[in-house]
């Protein structure tokens, strides 16, 4: 049974405020209201999509809970805690895609393949151009490039194929974990512990935003299904 209206309301509120704190602790370095805020983020999304959805997917929760274990891993910004991130972070991303692409009933192949395949060349020129990145990542970031290709792929031949609200929002999000990726991209691998108070703050932009267009993306697709 789905909560009134007013409280999703006030715990969207309270998610952009949250996200705008921590943007702004993110470009001052302030550790202590990151340390408080990040990991906040997800947990918020969390519990919206708890009280927003009559289905309450385990892959949602999954793809959130990992994203969460991320946030964490990622506060201290060494190399050690951002392996292990990356780890997180490619088990936020399977659960991720298994579930849009469930979600999506793609039942043609072909335009998904043709959707994905720019993404995957786009990422493909940027890791083999880089020589930064540690050896113990290597796979790692290739299937995670692997992986947001093809759920950009999935959003790009979704809106084409059918320009739907649902469609559109799937896009935007799929969109906007695109230039996250990059945006983490250059800053871990190309211009390493240079202008971090200019990429951390775009990133975690781009991530909020990214993962609130995947919740209400979540959100329309089970009104939608029910219907």
């Amino acid at each position: 049974m789905k909560e009134p209206t007013s409280l999703i309301s006030r715990l969207t509120i309270i998610y952009f405020v949250f996200v705008f704190i921590e943007v702004i602790a993110e470009y001052l370095i302030y550790q202590p209201l990151i340390i408080i805020f990040k990991p906040f983020i997800p947990i918020i999304l969390l519990l919206l999509y708890w009280l927003n959805s009559s289905k309450r997917q385990m892959l949602f929760i999954l793809s959130l809970f990992f994203s969460l274990i991320t946030n964490i891993l990622f506060i201290p910004n060494s190399s050690k805690m951002i392996f292990f991130g990356i780890i997180a972070y490619a088990f936020h991303r399977i659960f991720l895609v298994i579930l849009i692409y469930k979600t999506a009933k793609i039942k043609d192949h072909i335009p998904l393949i043709i959707g994905t395949i720019p993404f995957l060349l786009i990422f493909s020129y940027l890791f083999l151009e880089t020589k930064n990145i540690p050896e113990n990542s290597i796979f790692l970031i290739l299937f995670l490039n692997v992986l947001i290709s093809i759920y950009a792929g999935i959003a790009l031949s979704n809106y084409f194929m059918d320009d739907t609200k649902q469609n559109s929002i799937l896009l935007i999000s799929a969109l906007l974990f695109v230039m996250l990726q990059f945006v983490v991209f250059i800053e871990k691998c190309y211009l390493i512990n240079e202008y971090t108070n200019i990429f951390r703050p775009i990133a975690m932009s781009f991530n909020a935003l990214a993962f609130f267009s995947y919740y209400k993306y979540v959100i329309n697709a089970e009104i939608s299904n029910n219907d």
